[in-house]
């Protein structure tokens, strides 16, 4: 049986960073979209992120009231609307947020999980979860991109669930964004050795 590009750059082992395959039920979501592999590299270097996010913080032992599972499907998934607006992998643009979204829900995924396709660039807006805000910045430090004012979120978000200062917070968090932005160069390196062009 022949694997679609898409989904061997979504789940077989990758031939630079160490990155964790991304969710099946992701993975064939974008096959069937016909995703570019540079987009499909891309949600795997979020998806990865996420999880380490998520490992720091079941280490910790915080809880946050966060779905574990719907972060990582929406750090997964967030920029499949890409998959309709490929200029938006070269180019910044905000049309992909909404279309995400729609496309997710007429594939039959729920809103509740559909919604981190339009969240993930808008941290501020009302109504934000810890679940998008996690999306969010593993959406930014894939690439070692720093951003005070969403990681102040997380920190007040850290800082009410462990009973701590925000200051020690922002120390700790500080410290994991430092040692996973190390990576970045190569998960730049990963997502740029992949065509923007449609698969389908």
């Amino acid at each position: 049986m022949t694997t679609s590009p898409v989904l061997s750059t979504a789940l077989q082992e990758s031939l630079g960073p160490s990155l964790r395959p991304l969710p099946a039920e992701a993975a064939r979501l974008l096959d069937d979209v016909g995703a570019p592999l540079r987009l499909v590299a891309h949600l795997r270097a979020v998806h990865d992120v996420a999880a380490r996010l998520l490992a720091w913080i079941d280490g910790r032992g915080l809880d946050l009231g966060v779905d574990p599972e719907a972060v990582l499907f929406g750090a997964a998934t967030h920029d499949i609307g890409k998959a309709l607006h490929p200029e938006e992998l070269s180019a910044p643009g905000a049309r992909h947020e909404a279309a995400g979204r729609e496309l997710l829900m007429a594939r039959g995924v729920d809103s509740r999980r559909a919604r981190f396709a339009a969240t993930h660039a808008s941290w501020t807006d009302d109504g934000v979860a810890m679940e998008d805000l996690l999306v969010s910045l593993a959406d930014k430090i894939w690439k070692n991109k720093r951003v005070p004012e969403l990681e102040g979120l997380v920190v007040a978000a850290l800082a009410a669930a462990s009973g701590r200062q925000a200051w020690e917070e922002f120390l700790d968090l500080d410290d994991v964004l430092t040692r996973i932005g190390d990576g970045a160069d190569d998960r730049l390196a990963f997502q740029m050795s992949y065509s923007p062009v449609r698969t389908g």
